[in-house]
């Protein structure tokens, strides 16, 4: 069999497609400065920062009996609510308490139980405020629902969106190996949601008294060239013993 050789024209094709792949490898390393729609930012902070708001905290406290006084779990919940209304609460405290679900004596009784329970925390009855909402079925649960405003930790968007389509369809942006959008959202709202105080976030906080004793003791052994570091040593009790002897 003889072997031709190729024809201009295909090795002239073949070259056009080769040079075509290199561009878009090329496109898709490019430095960073060349960025799209399609790109997010490299650090998740960017994507998701994490900011202060003001938002509501509410608690629902159900309706019980007529002329029974809260339940433990829920007498608990509302003294809790109010030692939090306490350290981080803005403006009033309101309570939504429901009308027309023929159960305004319950109700009625139940506010009287919120209200000793906020007592027990710490906040005065006074400081609630009442307004009613209507029952929208009867036949659920309609709860008094507790609300007041405090500085939160929270993401401005919500977690689970694609901008950019994962697969093949932008080859540019699978060539990239960039993060896609939505990497890291649910870490940094669980970070966000794990703050105490989320003014720690934006400041830190002044440094507590130091441990004099401590200090002198370490200055003391420095003086004498001793090490100032502390040894912790921890004794490791033996199975046997621990659990009543060996066999």
């Amino acid at each position: 069999m003889t072997a031709y050789p190729p024809s201009r024209s295909r090795t002239s094709a073949a070259l056009a497609a080769g040079l075509l792949v290199a561009a878009a490898l090329a496109g898709g390393c490019a430095s960073k400065g060349d960025t799209t729609a399609s790109f997010a930012p490299d650090d998740v902070r960017e994507r998701h920062p994490i900011v202060l708001k003001d938002a509501p905290r509410s608690l629902d406290v159900f309706v019980g009996r007529s002329g029974a006084a809260l339940d433990p779990r829920q007498n608990q919940d509302v003294v809790a609510f109010a030692q939090e209304y306490r350290r981080s609460g803005r403006g009033g405290l309101v309570a939504e308490v429901p009308t027309g679900d023929r159960r305004g004596r319950a109700t009625r009784d139940t506010l009287a139980g919120i209200r000793h329970a906020l007592a027990q925390g710490g906040v005065s009855p006074r400081a609630l405020s009442v307004r009613g909402y209507p029952v929208q079925d009867p036949e659920l649960a309609s709860p008094i629902r507790l609300t007041f405003a405090s500085l939160q930790a929270r993401l401005p968007h919500e977690c689970g969106q694609w901008p950019t389509d994962l697969g093949s369809s932008d080859f540019k942006f699978s060539a990239s190996n960039e993060p896609y959008w939505n990497f890291g959202c649910s870490s940094q709202a669980t970070l966000a949601a794990q703050v105490a105080d989320p003014v720690d976030l934006v400041r830190a906080r002044d440094e507590g008294r130091p441990d004099i004793v401590k200090r002198m003791n370490a200055i003391a052994k420095i003086r004498q060239g001793k090490d100032p570091s502390t040894e912790y040593r921890s004794t490791t009790p033996q199975i046997n013993a621990t659990v009543g002897g060996g066999t």
